[in-house]
């Protein structure tokens, strides 16, 4: 009997074109493939981060600043029935205009589907940072609690060992392909909640034998809105502002982390994440570079097969440029030369390859309903490209499930070994038209491997720069599914000693490709490409902290134990004041925990804090929190410290970040202070986006000006626009000098040993990069960028003009500082300490900036 696709028709009304017969019919002919006169498409979100998208807000959407999301359910067969509550109804839900499913709808017809038969599970995988829920759907044929445990026995043994599953004659007959489709990521970016919500419905309803078996042989799983309350608000970003999309390496988000969550419990070999709007659909893989941590061969044998079947289900829909406005679907890498890429592991498609997808893409649907276009455009029009947009959405879904379930034995073949050359610790294998036959227009510009290190040492005692640091990272491989082993006694690798209590990541791993991409330098990749799409370096190994030794080759002898959370770091001495350094954000959310409780504290010359034994018993407990030590000394400081209140124009990351070190922060901008704002709840501003005084009502400029004027004022900017400001208000006489604005990635700087960056890493992060010329009156450097070149991964060109690259940054000032003519404490950052949450070691300059102005 045929599956009717009814409920589908009716939602997407006249655009949709009707599909008789079962859900895994043929499609039409495709579309004739785009010419090099094809627009590049034009991504939305990239560059330097302005904070436009929301302003954070307090209370449940801060919560949580750290941790892991909930284990999904290992435990029991399917179907796993939730009756979810409803929601209040929210009558100012934007996706209402839409004729789309407001996010108060999603519970109950969720309960509905479950009702419908035993095909369609629903669990709650965590809550966003507003503090909805996150429901993950599962779709698949019944199992018994005993079918659902050998189930998950055969999926560990895939993952944990690959070179037995290989030959498992049982995982080739009896094991459930795993598929994952996300959807809604960008809250703004609707449609491929509404075709989830009709694929399993007409899933659940399906009678046919093809898609009997479709759910005998597979598990489809379904993240129904990965960001709900982007999807209420009509944002890009969550509730916290940022975009989760970005976020996949630094994990700061909730959203996101129950996504990684879902990652590693179900494993999924074939992903999809749904996404608009570019015309035609959007279709990956990219462009170069590719990750080079990825068993790319693999991949791209599965992604561009897979993009074949989606863009030949999509074209075949029927819709056309002149009766629709719709375009033949894209496929970056036959269609484009460059800047659609896979090479940052930030995003979806592109960390999902770590945990197991062999095929994995972003799905861009065509028409525009979101931004000026959802303002401006007629109800009707909006949902006439909605439907339009689901549509596709649901076709490219269908077709993906049609790959993986007859491609089933090899896509399964390939995540096993996938791992299993992990394990082994085997070369990668380079693309080319004999290790990839069948995918077309191959070249050396698509060639990017790498060579693993034999392991890599998180050392402990006086190798390792900060302890607080080291067990951040450590957590965070745990958390990324990274295997860490904790040595019980001393030993020797590679020529050094390390110290009982070190930690080593044996880089022969199923999961070596997510390890490499923390722990790496990473690299310089500025003459690959002309353009990037989004960043390209991120070293967790340079940037959060840590000391991080990375052993090229020799034996490992290492008597370790597993460790599924670093050991404790934090203590306190036990007798006389205690020293604290703030060289880290949980030491500066220690000392502003501790302001905030009354203690007295005062800072040495060098920017440590020195806390009175009286406190104790208070800097136990916070000891035992942040992990944070209070050493035993008898320096008495020289200067108080004080509780600081911080306006803050910036971006949600910086804001976020200042939150995360315990800062009391106020967000400001132009249109803020124009509305008139009480300067005397701050003590500081910080600058980096969203003010710009020239802009400023008389009345507001004038306030602003009497509080830069006030002594212990304290003043930090960063970027074009913290530079513009402080030329505006004429406080530090330094000129900024931009650099390329596309330029970001790891550099490497030299600091002075001053209270801003004293004890600071010999790395930083740098996005539209400046540097300062001309100090003058009080100016000095705190940071220079390091000689020659100091880009160490990313990329970074010059200009047209030949200016604006890493040589022309090479020995300049990066980080500037300085009191202003009206004695307010100033620094001025080239750099980008706190972007995006993400480079933690830094974040100490500008919460040391904040407190001892």
């Amino acid at each position: 009997m045929g599956m009717p696709r009814s409920f589908l028709a009716a939602t997407a009304g006249t655009a949709a074109v009707a599909v008789a017969g079962a859900l895994f019919l043929a499609p039409g002919p495709a579309a004739a493939a785009p010419g090099p006169d094809r627009p590049h498409p034009v991504r939305e979100g990239a560059g330097r981060d302005t904070g436009r998208d929301a302003t954070p807000v307090d209370g449940a959407a801060l919560r949580a600043l750290e941790g892991t999301a909930p284990e999904l359910r290992k435990e029991g067969g399917y179907p796993r029935r939730t009756v979810l509550t409803p929601p209040p109804v929210d009558p100012a839900d934007k996706s209402l205009k839409l004729g789309l499913a407001p996010y108060h709808s999603l519970a109950p017809r969720l309960n509905a589907l479950q009702r419908l038969g035993d095909r369609v599970s629903v669990e709650i995988a965590g809550r966003s940072a507003g503090g909805h829920e996150l429901y993950l759907v599962t779709v698949t044929a019944p199992e018994s609690a005993k079918e659902a445990r050998d189930q998950e026995r055969m999926r560990e043994l895939i993952e944990n060992r690959p070179a037995t599953a290989a030959g498992d004659r049982h995982i080739k007959a009896a094991y459930k392909t795993p598929v994952l489709i996300n959807n809604n990521i960008h809250g703004n970016e609707w449609e491929g909640t509404d075709a989830a919500l009709n694929l399993i419905e007409e899933l659940a309803k399906a009678q046919d034998a093809k898609s009997a078996g479709l759910l005998a042989r597979n598990r489809i799983h379904l993240n129904v809105t990965a960001n709900p309350d982007g999807r209420i608000a009509g944002t890009r970003a969550n509730a916290n502002g940022f975009d989760l999309n970005r976020d996949f390496i630094t994990a700061s988000q909730p959203e996101t982390r129950a996504m990684r969550r879902i990652a590693i419990d179900k494993q999924p070999a074939v992903m999809l994440d749904l996404h608009g709007y570019v015309n035609g659909t959007l279709i990956e893989p990219t462009t170069p570079p590719h990750g080079e941590n990825y068993e790319y061969d693999l991949f791209l044998k599965n992604a561009y097969a897979n993009a074949l079947g989606m863009e030949k289900a999509v074209n075949g829909l029927g819709y056309t440029p002149q009766k629709d406005g719709v375009e033949p679907a894209v496929i970056p890498f036959r269609d484009q030369q460059e800047g659609w890429d896979d090479w940052p592991p930030v995003f979806t498609p592109q960390y999902m390859p770590f945990h197991g997808a062999v095929a994995s893409h972003t799905i861009e649907f065509p028409m525009a309903v979101n931004n000026a276009q959802y303002d401006s455009l007629p109800v009707a029009e909006l949902r006439r490209r909605a439907a339009i947009n689901t549509d596709i959405a649901g076709a490219a879904m269908r077709a993906a499930l049609a790959y993986t379930d007859s491609h089933r034995a090899s896509v399964l073949a390939d995540q096993i070994e996938t791992f299993r050359r992990g394990a082994a610790g085997e070369a990668q294998r380079p693309v080319s038209e004999q290790t990839v036959p069948g995918v077309p227009g191959i070249g050396p510009e698509d060639v990017y491997t790498t060579t693993f290190p034999r392991a890599y040492v998180i050392p402990s005692g006086v190798r390792q720069r900060s302890a607080t640091a080291a067990a951040r990272l450590v957590d965070h491989l745990v958390a990324n599914d990274v295997r860490v082993e904790r040595a019980r006694g001393a030993f020797r690798l590679a020529g050094r000693t390390y110290q009982a209590g070190s930690y080593v990541v044996d880089m022969h791993q199923p999961k070596r490709g997510i390890a490499n991409v923390i722990l790496d330098e990473g690299r310089d990749i500025s003459a690959d490409v002309s353009t990037m799409y989004d960043i390209s370096g991120w070293s967790l190994g340079l940037l959060w902290g840590a000391s991080v030794d990375a052993v090229e080759r020799g034996r490992l002898a290492v008597d370790g134990r597993p460790v599924r959370a670093a050991a404790p770091t934090g203590s306190v001495a036990r007798h006389g004041d205690l020293e604290l350094r703030l060289d880290d954000p949980r030491e500066l959310a220690a000392v502003n925990s501790l302001l905030a409780q009354g203690v007295a504290v005062r800072r040495t010359a060098e920017g440590s804090a020195i806390v009175p034994g009286s406190a104790r018993g208070r800097a136990e407990v916070l000891a035992d929190r942040y992990g944070v030590v209070f050493r035993a000394t008898e320096q008495r400081g020289t200067t108080p410290l004080r509780r600081t209140r911080v306006a803050a124009a910036v971006s949600a990351g910086e804001l976020f970040a200042l939150r995360e070190m315990g800062f009391d922060v106020v967000p400001v901008s132009t249109q803020v202070l124009n509305a008139g704002f009480d300067w005397s709840a701050a003590d500081a501003l910080y600058v980096s986006s969203g003010l710009d005084r020239t802009r400023l009502t008389p009345a507001a400029r004038d306030a602003l000006d009497r509080f830069l004027a006030g002594r212990g004022t304290g003043v930090v900017a960063s970027g074009a626009q913290g530079a513009a400001f402080n030329a505006s208000a004429g406080l530090l006489k330094a000129r900024a000098v931009a650099g390329n604005g596309d330029a970001n990635g790891v550099v490497r700087v030299v600091d002075s040993g001053g209270r801003v960056t004293a004890g600071a890493p010999r790395h930083t992060f740098v996005y539209s990069p400046l540097w300062f010329t001309d100090l003058g009156g009080s100016a000095r450097a705190e940071q220079w960028y390091g000689p020659g070149n100091p880009l160490v991964s990313g990329h970074w060109r010059a200009g047209e003009d030949g200016r604006g690259g890493p040589r022309d940054a090479a020995g300049r000032a990066s980080v500037v500082s300085g009191t202003s003519a009206d004695g307010a404490s100033v620094v001025l950052f080239g750099t980008e300490p706190l972007f995006r949450d993400h480079p933690k070691g830094v974040f100490a300059q500008v919460g040391r900036a904040l407190l001892m102005r």
